[in-house]
Parts: C-alpha cells; sequence; structure tokens
C-alpha cells in the first residue's frame, strides 16, 4: 500500500521560509510513470496545485507562485519537499503531497495532509 506523510512545522511567522517534506512508503518516487506533487487548500477555499516532480526529475511550478516556490527530492530517502519562501498569512493552508500516475488526470494517493499557519 502506498503512503505519503507530510511533516514540517506547524507554524511559521511572516517573511519566513517554509519547508515540508513528504516521505513515501509503499513505492519509490523514482518508478516510471508517476508524479509528485503538493497540493494546498487554505481555509474556505479549494485545493490549489503548487509544485510537483517526475520520477525523473523534471520539475514544475504554477506561475502564480512561481517566485518563490521550489520542490525538491531526495531519493535515497524516498522523500520530496516543498519549499515556499516569504509567507504570508495568504499562505496558511492544510497542505498535502500527492501522487499522479501519468496516465491520469487525477491523484490516486494522498497524504492527510498538514496545518500550517502562518502567523506572528
Amino acid at each position: 500500500q502506498v503512503q505519503l506523510q507530510e511533516s514540517g512545522p506547524g507554524l511559521v511567522k511572516p517573511s519566513q521560509p517554509l519547508s515540508l517534506t513528504c516521505t513515501v512508503s509503499g513505492a519509490s518516487i523514482t518508478t516510471a510513470e508517476y508524479f509528485w506533487a503538493w497540493i494546498r487548500q487554505p481555509p474556505g477555499k479549494g485545493l490549489e496545485w503548487m509544485t510537483g516532480i517526475t520520477y525523473n526529475g523534471r520539475s514544475g511550478v504554477s506561475p502564480s507562485l512561481r517566485s518563490r516556490t521550489s520542490i525538491s527530492r531526495d531519493t535515497s530517502k524516498n522523500q520530496f519537499s516543498l519549499h515556499l519562501s516569504l509567507v504570508t498569512p495568504e499562505d496558511t493552508a492544510v497542505y498535502y503531497c500527492a501522487r499522479r500516475p501519468y496516465h491520469r488526470v487525477d491523484y490516486d494517493f494522498w497524504g492527510q495532509g498538514t496545518q500550517v499557519t502562518v502567523s506572528s
């Protein structure tokens, strides 16, 4: 069974950077052909796709977040991470990591989500 688990700080001060890590078990992040992504949901709003990385290391970022978002991976630990700089209270959200098979438009496995609050 594929499992994804988010980890990181639950509270971040404005203007500080945020890093979250997704640890994957039951599957390898280097197995073709899967795409691994970060998706968030601010309170009272819908899901927002942020960034993702392919099984072979190619990444993409939402245009609205490109200036302060990046993604990285550690294949030795089977993890991938979100990096978000200069956070504001508008970045308060539940952050999810998820997997999408190339042949599907939806994500087949999700982490449980982690709440991140940006506040001084």
